[in-house]
């Protein structure tokens, strides 16, 4: 499946913004269980390339490089085997450099725009929380069949509105993936949260 096939199936991506990822193969396999496939690793991870290169070989999982900002970010990330790229805005440079689908950050109607006429295969609304899902509901007025992905200050509690307002994805951070679980290598615990995380979205 493709990595939007993965997100409309799963509604959900997940993103372990974490300072250290010593074992990454053991994270993916714990959030699939749970029921999410698509995971975007992030730039500020430190030696993120490295985490993407051990990663790509698990079975039904696509993995992706976030909060990408520049060509060089780009071009690391697809070497290492990023199956997709994230940007927290509208990086023109990154959507030029790009081989792999781009999900594009924006905020506004003009950003939402910009980044679908450079070439995004979902368009990021970041942060999300400032807005709330009303304003997914908004944009698909103007925007009826640009795909949205919601991120920023999302949790169990809210991810349903934001699906229910015409997110195509919820984004999954700390509440899904704490870094306390990872050091200690409490999978369960992730899986647990994985899953009831995804029942809230699709609810």
């Amino acid at each position: 499946m493709t990595v939007l096939e993965l997100l409309k199936q799963d509604a959900a991506l997940a993103l372990p913004r974490l300072s250290s990822i010593p074992e990454p193969v053991a994270l993916l396999r714990a959030l699939a269980a749970g029921g999410i496939h698509v995971v975007e690793f992030a730039f500020t991870t430190p030696g993120v390339a490295d985490v993407i290169a051990a990663s790509v070989d698990v079975d039904g999982v696509r993995v992706g490089a976030g909060t990408v900002v520049t060509a060089a970010q780009a071009r690391e990330a697809i070497a290492a085997g990023a199956s997709f790229l994230v940007t927290p805005g509208v990086v023109t440079e990154v959507a030029e450099a790009a081989t792999v689908p781009v999900i594009m950050g924006a905020f506004t109607p003009t950003e939402a725009l910009t980044a679908v006429s450079l070439g995004a295969a979902a368009v990021k609304i970041f942060p999300a929380s400032t807005v709330g899902p009303a304003y997914f509901t908004h944009l698909h007025g103007p925007f009826p069949d640009m795909p949205l992905v919601a991120s920023g200050g999302l949790h169990e509690g809210n991810a349903g509105e934001y699906i229910r307002a015409g997110a195509l994805a919820v984004t999954a951070g700390s509440s899904v993936v704490s870094a306390a679980d990872v050091a200690s290598g409490n999978w369960d615990a992730v899986t647990a949260r994985a899953s009831a995380f995804i029942v809230a979205a699709r609810s």
